[in-house]
């Protein structure tokens, strides 16, 4: 079996994290198995969906790295989706039901007044061809539902939850498509995964019922389903599911100075048993997901987490990872040489400012002398061997000054900072002229 994972998003909005970490494991079983990854966009709302979010969509796969191997869109499978209706409906297995909304709700309130769950009582099908000819005589238009069997226990082993089981009796009969002839999400997916070929689903635990639904619709269908793998839901970093997280997507993590590199690595590991690693190769991540490694319980989204994920990130990437995207003129020195200091790739502009200059440093008076001895060494120097030991050893035994005392004026008067980086791999880039007008 060549394993097929897609990735089913509607394009009525931006993508949040929560769509991000699905497609992500989509993406990552697919890649451990040697399998294809699709993108299929969920665009039968016509009024809802805008092709902005359409592209935005591909765009923000394109910066997680997540490369697709084919797209599908539903709008461009209506005809698909009638034809399977009609063998539906030809078995028997959708049927016309002619509530109102208001009629529904007023049902469901009877049925908690008693009690009972909110279960459609399957009245349409008590109706005669002559009562559902007069009511469309009416002008009542139907909307359509899919007959669930009974008799059939409805069972499945999840890839994340085990064994599941439903009993069909206990769920109302789905509505599949509205009075005006448009469909809603549960048989077209069916039909969609079925007719692709889709081996694995991977998608929240908030779609389980749904799953246990739609197992009907491919056995209707006469179709294999997919293996089922329902996720534990995100929360934030109170614990609690947040509205936050819905606004956080791939354009606040790029303006936030967040790589794709730390998204991945964060997202493929939480919830999950394994520790999350600073892993850039997406190699490593791939070789490690399994579905066994995924608990229950919530899966706890900290952008604290992020961001120290993605400091430890920036502290591995080459050169020529970032070289798009640093000052024009820093060049792979003067990058490894601040690299260890950086929490975001932005930050180099700020050292490479401390390079180039001008700097404004404080002087503490009683140093003075101190700096002007290191001016007149600093300038007698061989620059190209390592002038910052030979420069601190001369001033040593200079001056007698060791430790803070010796090298705290110095980098204060070099960078105008107490801290930053290593001083050996940053003053032969700050250079002779310069390194000496400063002390001096």
């Amino acid at each position: 079996m060549t394993v097929r994972t897609r990735f089913a998003p509607s394009p009525t909005g931006l993508l949040h994290v929560g769509n991000i970490r699905t497609a992500l494991h989509n993406w990552l079983w697919a890649k451990k198995h040697g399998g294809t990854f699709w993108l299929r966009i969920d665009d039968t709302d016509a009024e809802r969906s805008e092709e902005r979010f359409v592209e935005s969509i591909r765009a923000d796969l394109g910066w997680l790295g997540l490369t697709i191997d084919g797209e599908e869109r539903q709008s461009s499978r209506f005809a698909r989706y009638e034809a399977r209706f009609e063998q539906l409906r030809a078995a028997g297995r959708v049927y016309p039901a002619y509530e109102t909304q208001a009629e529904l709700d007023l049902k469901r309130k009877i049925a908690a007044g008693r009690g009972l769950p909110p279960l459609y009582d399957r009245a349409a099908l008590a109706l005669t061809d002559a009562d559902r000819a007069a009511l469309e005589a009416d002008g009542v238009r139907p909307h359509w539902r899919f007959k669930l069997d009974h008799d059939a226990p409805i069972v499945w082993d999840d890839l994340i939850r085990g064994p599941q089981r439903f009993d069909a009796k206990t769920m109302s009969d789905p509505v599949i498509r509205r009075a005006d002839g448009s469909w809603l999400y549960m048989l077209p997916s069916a039909i969609d995964d079925a007719e692709m070929g889709i081996t694995h689903v991977v998608r929240g635990e908030d779609h389980v019922s749904n799953t246990a639904l739609q197992l009907q619709m491919f056995e209707a269908m006469g179709a294999t389903p997919p293996a089922f793998a329902h996720e534990a839901l995100l929360t934030g970093s109170e614990g609690k599911l947040s509205k936050r997280l819905g606004s956080l997507g791939v354009a606040h993590f790029r303006d936030s100075g967040i790589e794709p590199e730390a998204v991945r690595a964060l997202l493929a590991r939480i919830g999950t048993s394994d520790p999350v690693e600073p892993l850039v190769d997406t190699a490593a991540l791939v070789a490690g997901f399994d579905f066994s490694r995924f608990g229950r319980a919530p899966a706890r989204f900290d952008e604290a987490e992020l961001a120290g994920v993605n400091t430890r990130i920036v502290h591995q990437l080459d050169f020529e990872r970032v070289a798009g995207r640093l000052p024009a003129g820093m060049r792979r020195a003067e990058w490894e040489a601040v690299r260890p200091n950086l929490t975001r790739i932005d930050e180099a502009a700020e050292w490479w400012r401390v390079i180039e200059g001008p700097i404004t440093a404080e002087r503490d008076p009683a140093d003075a002398a101190f700096l002007a001895e290191a001016a007149a060494i600093a300038a007698t120097l061989d620059w190209g061997a390592d002038p910052w030991g030979t420069l601190t050893a001369a001033l040593k035994a200079a001056s007698g000054r060791s430790g803070k005392a010796l090298f705290l004026p110095l980098r204060r008067a070099l960078t105008g900072l107490d801290h930053g980086p290593d001083m050996k791999a940053l003053l032969p880039l700050i250079g002779r002229d310069r390194a000496i007008a400063r002390l001096s």
